[in-house]
């Protein structure tokens, strides 16, 4: 196949006051700010925002009288084909963005035509409609112009994925609406997002970062610049969650929370000012394709699913221990953390829940209360006075009913479900299964690297010192026999307590078991060790250790 380009596209609608606005349809946890950081495989954990922003966006369009292209995922439609049906029904157009967020230079042509085909199946059997429209979520490069040869070979009759930007698309046909083909004669549309010319480069003015990160004077002179010298229609976009500003906070480095969360609150008025008095379209409208081809399609048959396997005899109990201090932001994402548990484990495990809170200061106890407090085997336990992580954990184990014990992490930096992995590890003779990012199978994401050092260089010293031959002594990720721990006294009931409770079983000549595990950076809040202080407190509990 080969990509070509004819003349900027001859029948763009003469009208400067015409806007072709895009609304991405995404989530907080969906975007680019927070990729490497969120697993898309726990997506469905978090605590979801796409009704009331949706609600928000719809309000926001109602006042300026104006109707937008929505590009929507066929992950997003999939979970909420009521809300993708609903855009419709106000009268916007629903496009693709393709399943999930994945970059297009990740992609082969093949697994890119396969996501595009599972995407708009999932949006049109939510809508009832044909899906013409397309956009890619991080655009597109000239190394991967190939995409559009399949896109007009699925039958979709544009895409919106060139943003021109520095060197990319700088010529003038690329920067207009055109007709992109490939040697089989098909055609597709492309539209591309309105950018400026600056010497010998092009600066992308239609974004909503554009509106969010730049003072308003700046996006005023560069539209009025824009209509000044172009014939046709502004593109532009914005997403969903840029009129929430109230959103969860990721705890994420400081460049990614300003592109995510600068000037969300006044994201609104900057958008209305810039729209307010222009004809607002769907890009659909303006090519003509409305009433000629988005006519109705008969829906995709969801398939079926297969009922899941009844458990073979009773279930085994097993208790679930999690301390909780300050993590008020962490616990919806828990609570949907914990229902993805019970739906894997609950045919195998009778599970059981304790919730220890250590003296929380935030709103903590009101949280666990909403969250947790009338759900069935859940206990919720609280410390007059904060003792620390691994006190809670034997508060926790103390009170738990089953002989079999987990303790977990609130923030989930180790994913809960691989103790469907460990807990068959707790055989006759073993006293606790540890999870081990350190193990030759283990691994590590995300966590800054000073951190990561000094935590593999206590765990070297412990192994050196009560031998065991273990590769980490500091994960709170855990399966214990109550009986063996249930009554030990330790010296230190914070983050040192963890590693004690560890190298006192290893030197008593119990027996530990390793599972190989990922630990990732916390997603939500902020950890509470403090670094200074654990170094000291670690050395201090080897000097002990070593007299003993």
């Amino acid at each position: 196949m080969q990509t070509g380009r004819q003349a900027p596209y001859a029948d763009a609608v003469d009208d400067t006051r015409t806007v072709l606005l895009t609304v991405g349809v995404e989530d907080y946890f969906h975007v680019g700010a927070f990729e490497g950081l969120i697993d898309p495989a726990q997506w469905g954990r978090f605590e979801r925002r796409l009704r009331d922003n949706l609600a928000r966006t719809f309000a926001f369009l109602d006042g300026l009288g104006a109707r937008a292209t929505f590009f929507v995922m066929g992950w997003v439609a999939e979970r909420h084909p009521e809300l993708v049906r609903g855009i419709v029904e106000r009268g916007h157009e629903v496009a693709s963005q393709g399943y999930g967020h994945a970059r297009i230079d990740q992609m082969d042509p093949e697994t890119f035509r396969a996501d595009r085909q599972r995407a708009r199946q999932a949006i049109e059997a939510a809508t009832g409609r044909r899906v013409l429209g397309h956009r890619i979520p991080h655009f597109l490069k000239p190394s991967t112009l190939w995409a559009l040869d399949i896109l007009a070979e699925e039958g979709y009759g544009y895409d919106a994925s060139v943003a021109p930007r520095g060197r990319d698309f700088v010529d003038d046909a690329s920067r207009s609406i055109h007709e992109h083909r490939h040697s089989g004669g098909l055609r597709l549309t492309e539209v591309p997002v309105s950018s400026l010319k600056v010497g010998g480069a092009v600066l992308p003015v239609a974004g909503g970062g554009w509106f969010r990160q730049f003072p308003p004077a700046v996006a005023d002179l560069s539209l009025r610049r824009w209509f000044a010298e172009d014939r046709g229609p502004f593109v532009m976009y914005f997403h969903i969650w840029e009129l929430d500003p109230e959103q969860p906070r990721v705890s994420a480095g400081w460049l990614s929370r300003v592109r995510q969360y600068r000037n969300l609150s006044e994201m609104g008025d900057r958008l209305r000012a810039q729209l307010a008095g222009r004809r607002v379209i769907p890009i659909a409208e303006h090519l003509g394709l409305t009433q000629a081809a988005l006519a109705q399609a008969a829906p995709t048959a969801e398939p079926a699913v297969a009922a899941a396997p009844a458990p073979e005899g009773p279930r085994q109990p097993v208790s679930i221990v999690v301390p909780c201090y300050n993590e008020s932001a962490t616990l919806p994402f828990l609570a949907n953390t914990l229902d993805d548990l019970e739906a894997r484990l609950g045919a195998r495990y009778a599970l059981r829940y304790v919730f220890v809170d250590d003296a929380s200061t935030d709103d903590t106890a009101a949280r666990l209360d909403a969250l947790f407090g009338q759900r069935p085997g859940v206990q919720v336990v609280r410390h007059p006075q904060n003792r620390g992580v691994a006190g809670a954990i034997h508060t926790g184990i103390r009170a738990a009913d089953t002989a079999v014990v987990c303790s977990i992490d609130c923030d989930c930096t180790y994913d809960p479900l691989v103790l469907g992995e460990m807990i068959p590890k707790l055989t006759d003779g073993v006293d606790l299964v540890t999870a081990s990012p350190y193990h030759p199978d283990g691994g590590v994401q995300n966590v800054p690297g000073w951190r990561l050092g000094l935590s593999k260089g206590a765990s070297a010293l412990y192994r050196g010192v009560v031998g065991g031959g273990l590769h980490t002594y500091t994960s709170c990720v855990r399966v214990y026999r109550r009986e063996a721990v249930a009554d030990m006294e330790l010296a230190d009931q914070g983050f040192l307590g963890v590693a004690e409770l560890l190298a006192r079983l290893v030197k008593s000549g119990r027996t530990v078991v390793e599972h190989p595990a990922v630990l990732r950076s916390r997603v939500f809040g902020h950890s509470k060790m403090k670094t200074a202080r654990a170094i000291r407190g670690h050395l201090g509990l080897l000097a002990r250790l070593a007299r003993e």
